[in-house]
């Protein structure tokens, strides 16, 4: 598995399924679900039928305190 700090400064961002969000959260998938439908997590993107989060942005928003995404800036 690659990690983040595997990627040079040019490369895209790594996507992230809700499995590895779950976990980097210490949750199930079906808490991130919940989190995402009251409006507490930040917004995934969807590409087909596939949700993915960016894991520089999941990781910062968990540094960051896991801040409402109201208040979560990049």
């Amino acid at each position: 598995n690659r990690t983040h700090e595997d990627c040079g400064n040019n490369a895209s961002p790594i996507l992230i399924p809700v499995n590895q969000v779950a976990t980097m959260l210490d949750v199930s998938p079906r808490t991130v679900w919940r989190l995402l439908s009251s409006g507490k997590i930040i917004r995934p993107i969807r590409i087909g039928r596939n949700v993915r989060w960016r894991y520089d942005e999941i990781r910062q928003w968990i540094d960051d305190g896991c801040l409402p995404p109201a208040e979560f800036v990049e």
